[in-house]
């Protein structure tokens, strides 16, 4: 049975509303309520183990109400429960696959070969120390140009945000976007007006740069993802929303992840070392470190 037909015979036996009555009520209390005997089914059948005869019957039978309730709600929301399962196979893929390589866009692959990104490159970050006494970090590039201003953690506490030029990086490599790495390594599209603007301007520089501190600042709270292996979905959420109007709004929330992990893990060995030489495989869509 499809989930049009099921909604279609279930609804046939919901109850009118009292009257005065908000019609979502009755079956989102009923539903809560099923939520509580499924709960209640399955701790007997961990508590009984085999002598709990009925367990998988009654697991199937409260499984059934709390779909009924669904089904009376999504009527109730004016929803067709097959868009609602369809729609939430899409989040779920969304969250949990990353891009399939087929699928995988390369942003830059019209323009012209000094305007892409570099498919396989490494950057070189060296600490220094400054008369009074602060270090910074020095990124260059494998010609021994600087990419960009040497940088300190600029922070009253030291927290070694002076390495988050990693972060863009991981994004250039899992993504194939990043306009802050398009910035340092002289990467601009600015063969084409509009593509050089919106997309690697300095609009999309600043939402990077605010997805690289918000990232941190949650990082921080999360021992900087060692042993982590997932992201909350809100964090990844804000991410997505910052970045709809941009061409990598097409990227998962997958892909997100597993960019954010990535550059932590790179983050983490440039931390442990001070400093060290980042390899970019775009082609492969990784990211690694080794000592300078």
């Amino acid at each position: 049975m499809d989930f049009q037909r099921y909604q279609q015979a279930a609804i046939k036996t919901l109850q009118p509303s009292a009257d005065d009555t908000d019609p979502v009520l009755v079956p989102l209390l009923g539903l809560a309520g099923e939520v509580g005997s499924l709960s209640t089914a399955y701790k007997k059948s961990l508590r009984d183990g085999p002598a709990f005869e009925q367990g998988k019957l009654q697991l199937r039978e409260e499984l059934g109400d709390v779909l009924w309730y669904v089904a009376a709600l999504a009527d109730r929301f004016g929803l067709d429960l097959d868009d609602v399962a369809a729609a939430s196979l899409e989040k779920t893929k969304d969250r949990w696959r990353t891009t399939p390589e087929a699928e995988y866009t390369r942003f830059d692959d019209r323009f012209p070969e000094h305007e892409r990104l570099p498919r396989q490159t490494s950057l070189t970050f060296t600490p220094t120390t400054r008369d009074d006494g602060r270090i910074l970090i020095v990124v260059t590039r494998e010609d021994g140009n600087p990419a960009g201003d040497p940088l300190t953690s600029a922070s009253h506490i030291e927290d070694d945000y002076r390495f988050h030029d990693v972060f863009h990086l991981a994004h250039a490599a899992v993504l194939g976007w990043s306009p802050v790495t398009r910035f340092l390594l002289g990467r601009k599209r600015r063969s084409e007006a509009r593509t050089d603007e919106a997309e690697d301007g300095g609009r999309a520089i600043a939402i990077e740069e605010g997805i690289s501190a918000l990232v941190f600042s949650y990082a921080a709270r999360h021992r900087y993802f060692a042993d982590i292996k997932h992201v909350d979905n809100e964090l990844l959420t804000t991410i997505a929303h910052m970045t709809g109007h941009l061409e990598v709004s097409i990227c998962r929330a997958a892909d997100w992840e597993h960019a954010i992990l990535t550059g932590y893990t790179a983050w983490r060995q440039l931390r442990e070392q001070n400093g060290g030489i980042v390899h970019l495989d775009l082609d492969r869509r990784l990211l690694s470190v080794e000592p300078a």
